[in-house]
């Protein structure tokens, strides 16, 4: 027996590369460096007025104790109002979870469905903390690497080559993280003709960027094209991006009684139940005036723009201006062999990922992180001064390559 206390499956397990990206930006600004972060994964705007009155409200009231573990019957029939307005689809309460974030539910889900050994297939690029979820509660990811011929998105063909008989789950991120990538009706479509093909396996659709799709574009769920697929998807969605609330940590999951009460059974022994304060103010999201989501979707599509006509005039890096999300997925291969002034030469997107950060002092996230290299990932979730000033540090620096 080892005389460690961490027990043996956490070396499977690594730190989120996103949250270990913050907080290194946040140290090297507390040690007094000049840090433009690219890396964040949260709209730098406000919460919205009348969202944060609403939570000031239920304080006066007295909302301060723990609520139902689902979440509270207001919040649950908001989330209920919005998937019929938004998605045509109809799920009672007792069909809906909330949770700490969409990420606590997506995680309890795995763990309280996969076995040992259940496979789960995932697209590269991915979010991050996928495959060390799947890890954790004892499934096996198996990556489809998705590359940019297709668009960064898996196909009906590739999907049909990775399944087995072992495939539990297939997890659908649209609009993605980290791509900007969002299917279109054709594409999802042909996804879901697999699906119907292969009835033991489950989806979970991970919808957080939803609102945030470009050139009059709009995010299409699996579950308005196959309406069956209801009695085996998990539909994920919540309030961080679509109303800059990240830190009031409210999430959703929308799926089948027994998979809702299988998560709920888990929330009830480890959190007990989402803030009861953050959960009234979500009602207000939800059912309130959403001119401020358009807003913001507005403010990043110009913010999209510009990044991307910035990070194409830096020689050896190309992009396409993302669909939806608030990312960029830049290749970076061009800058691959290059020499530094100091002798160095770069051989991977993480190399050029401390280059940014200490020459130019400007943080962004490597491919490694997501699955497909050489890539980096850029977040425009953040003003148009940053950018412009980040992307002329970026171009500096890559001049001074040799």
């Amino acid at each position: 027996m080892s005389n460690s206390i961490v027990s043996s499956r956490m070396g499977l397990t690594k730190p989120s590369p996103s949250i270990a990206a913050k907080a290194l930006v946040d140290d090297l600004r507390a040690k007094g460096h000049d840090i433009l972060d690219f890396t964040i994964g949260e709209p730098d705007l406000a919460t919205p007025a009348h969202i944060c009155q609403s939570a000031n409200e239920a304080i006066a009231r007295g909302e301060t104790k723990y609520t139902s573990t689902l979440g509270t019957p207001a919040l649950r029939r908001a989330i209920s109002n919005k998937l019929q307005r938004t998605l045509g689809l109809e799920y009672g309460s007792d069909e809906i979870v909330v949770g700490c974030g969409a990420k606590q539910v997506i995680f309890s889900a795995l763990t309280a469905s996969l076995e040992e050994g259940d496979e789960v297939i995932i697209s590269a690029p991915y979010w991050v903390s996928y495959p060390d979820m799947v890890s954790m509660n004892g499934g096996k990811s198996v990556i489809v690497t998705c590359d940019a011929d297709v668009g960064f998105k898996l196909t009906a063909q590739a999907l049909e080559a990775a399944i087995t008989p072992k495939t539990r789950w297939l997890i659908l991120n649209s609009p993605n993280n980290p791509t900007g990538a969002v299917y279109t009706a054709g594409e999802m479509s042909a996804i879901c003709a697999v699906l119907e093909r292969n009835p033991h396996i489950w989806v979970l659709s991970d919808e957080i960027y939803e609102p945030y799709v470009y050139d009059g574009g709009t995010a299409v769920s699996p579950l308005q094209l196959m309406p069956s697929l209801k009695q085996r998807s998990l539909l994920i969605n919540g309030m961080s991006k679509a109303y800059a609330m990240t830190g009031w940590r409210v999430g959703y999951g929308a799926g089948p009684r027994e998979l809702v009460k299988a998560i709920g059974t888990i929330l009830s022994q480890s959190s007990t139940c989402t803030s009861s304060v953050s959960q009234a103010a979500a009602v207000v999201a939800l059912e309130g005036d959403q001119s401020c989501v358009r807003e913001m979707v507005e403010i990043f599509e110009r913010r999209r723009d510009r990044m991307a006509e910035l990070l194409n005039d830096i020689p050896g890096i190309e992009c396409s201006p993302s669909a939806g999300a608030f990312y960029i997925y830049a290749s970076v291969k061009g800058l691959l062999g290059k020499q530094t002034e100091t002798g160095k030469i770069i051989e991977t997107d993480l190399d050029v990922v401390m280059f940014f950060l200490n020459k130019a002092g400007v943080a962004v996230l490597d491919g490694t992180a997501y699955g497909l290299s050489p890539y980096l990932r850029f977040s425009f979730a953040t003003s148009l001064e940053v950018i412009e000033e980040g992307c002329a540090r970026l171009k500096q620096a890559v001049e001074s390559l040799r």
